[in-house]
Parts: C-alpha cells; sequence; structure tokens
C-alpha cells in the first residue's frame, strides 16, 4: 500500500526537523569535547568516520567516479574544511548559542555570492534580510566598547565559507550522486586535518572515554544518520521549506547550549538572534506565506 503525498510531505518534514534537532545537539557536544581534543584532531577523526560511512553506502558506485567528482569533491572538501575550521575554533572562544546562530548568517549570504558567480541579481527580500542579519549579527557579536570577540568573528567568517560550500554543491551535484560527492568531500577535508593537525598541536596522551563517545555521536549520528535523514527529507519537502526547516538548527542548539551550557541570554543578545531568524525566513520564503494568505483572504 502507497502512501498518500500528505503522508510523504510529513514524513519529510519530519525527517529534516529531526536532522536541525541532532545537529542543535552537536555545538553543546563539541564544545565538551574540544576541552579534552584539540579542534584539528577532532575534526580529521569525524571526517574520516564520515567518509567511512559514505563509502559504506556508496561502496558499489565508486567505479563511476571521475574528473568531474574530483573536481567538485575537492571543492567542497576545502569549503567544508575552512568552514568547520573556523566554527570549531570560533566555539572555542564563544558559547554554543552564539555559534549556531552566527552560523547561520550562510543562508543570507549565498544569493550574493551566488549573484558574484552566476550574475543573478538578488532581490529586494535578499537586501532586506542582509540588512536585518548584519544588525542581527553586531546585537549578537559587538561587546563593550564596540569590539567583536574572536570567537564571534571566527564563526561570522565560518558563515561565509559555508556559503561557498552550498555553491560549491549545487553545481557539482548537478549531475552526480550525492552519496560519492559527499564521501568525497569528507575524505579530503580529512585528508586536510591529518596533514595540518601534528603541525598545531600534538595529538592528546590522555583521551576520556566520555570524549570518544562524543566523537562517535559526532561521526555517526550528526554526520551519517542526519545525511541519510536530509535525503529523506529533501525528496519530499520543497527547497523553500527545506532551507527554512534547517535553519532551526540554530535555534535547537541556542535551546540545548541555555538548558546544558547554562548560557545566559541578555535581551540584546536575544534581540539578535530573533533578528538573524527573520532575515534568514525572509531570504528563504521571500514572505511568501504573506502574500498567500492575503490572496486567500480576497473575495
Amino acid at each position: 500500500m502507497q502512501s498518500s503525498p500528505k503522508k510523504k510531505e510529513m514524513l519529510g518534514r519530519g525527517a529534516l526537523l529531526l536532522t536541525t534537532m541532532i545537529w542543535g545537539t552537536s555545538f553543546v557536544i563539541m564544545k565538551d569535547t574540544l576541552e579534552s581534543v584539540p579542534t584539528l584532531w577532532l575534526l580529521a577523526i569525524r571526517f574520516t568516520g564520515a567518509a567511512a560511512l559514505m563509502a559504506l553506502f556508496g561502496a558499489r558506485r565508486l567505479k563511476t567516479i571521475d574528473r568531474g567528482y574530483l573536481r567538485g569533491g575537492v571543492r567542497m572538501g576545502v569549503c567544508l574544511f575552512v568552514a568547520y575550521i573556523l566554527q570549531t575554533y570560533g566555539l572555542v572562544y564563544t558559547t554554543p548559542g552564539k555559534n549556531a546562530f552566527l552560523t547561520a548568517s550562510y543562508c543570507v549570504l549565498v544569493p550574493f555570492l551566488w549573484w558574484f558567480f552566476n550574475r543573478r541579481r538578488p532581490d529586494i527580500y535578499n537586501i532586506a534580510a542582509a540588512v536585518l542579519c548584519f544588525v542581527g549579527m553586531g546585537l549578537v557579536s559587538v561587546q563593550t566598547g564596540f569590539t567583536i570577540g574572536i570567537g564571534d568573528a571566527l564563526t561570522i567568517c565560518c558563515g561565509l565559507f559555508y556559503a561557498l560550500h552550498i555553491i560549491a554543491t549545487a553545481k557539482a551535484a548537478e549531475t552526480r550522486d550525492p552519496v560519492l560527492l559527499s564521501m568525497l568531500q569528507f575524505a579530503v577535508a580529512a585528508v586536510l586535518c591529518w596533514i595540518i593537525a601534528p603541525a598545531v598541536s600534538p595529538f592528546p596522551k590522555q583521551v576520556p572515554a566520555s570524549a570518544w563517545y562524543s566523537i562517535a555521536y559526532l561521526c555517526v549520528v550528526c554526520t551519517g544518520v542526519c545525511f541519510l535523514l536530509q535525503t529523506v527529507g529533501q525528496k519530499y519537502t520543497p527547497p523553500s521549506a527545506v532551507a527554512v526547516i534547517l535553519t532551526l538548527e540554530s535555534v535547537f542548539g541556542t535551546i540545548l547550549s541555555v538548558l546544558f551550557y547554562h548560557e545566559r541570554l541578555t535581551l540584546r543578545v536575544a534581540s539578535g538572534f530573533a533578528l538573524i531568524f527573520v532575515a534568514v525566513l525572509i531570504s528563504e520564503t521571500k514572505l511568501r506565506f504573506l502574500r498567500r494568505e492575503k490572496q486567500e483572504e480576497l473575495p
């Protein structure tokens, strides 16, 4: 018995919502893990585990890899590597909640970078979203004396590379298998981490069991399981809705940071979070839901 379109739509949205909830947990877990495992070593292990998982799912299709896959995988892997490095180092110097919300700024940056690479001018909604996001990031990250903390600055830069990663993925995935592309990008990022990590810091002599459990969770659940959930979700959900649902990652990240990391939200920072969320909402939906409601009200 086949499921109805409505049930498939609910399944897709449920899978995406579960993905954002799991990703939201990663900010607090990584914050705790970084206390015992240096950033590059943590990412090296995480990317290696993720690449191995994707290889298991796409083992039968490995023989189809060609130069197009390699070019796309390298571009995606380099962007992902830089984005994760900036985000993870930023997390060392800021709170999980701020890290989650400032990272979400990539959704606003994508239309402007797409304009730069493809000559497609952003519309009025993209511009309005950029202004709101800029003000929101200022409320979240600017401290007394109009200075920005190093952690917040690194996280804002990380948003830029996540935006570049989205564009690289969009170009590579047009005619390519997403599982193989994911495997390649994780493998590229892992190799870069393994090369650079020993030059930055030695591997810790003692890693507590709790840290290994956290790393396993990041590899298997936050990467492997979430990738499958996202793939299922996107199969039954329109792209505009996908983008909005995935931005809830920052909301769940902040909530969990308040609950488990004891992050204290001031009115100014909460206002900044709200503006960033509204900016992402405007950028991704272009307020179509408001226009639809007005049309339905017309006689």
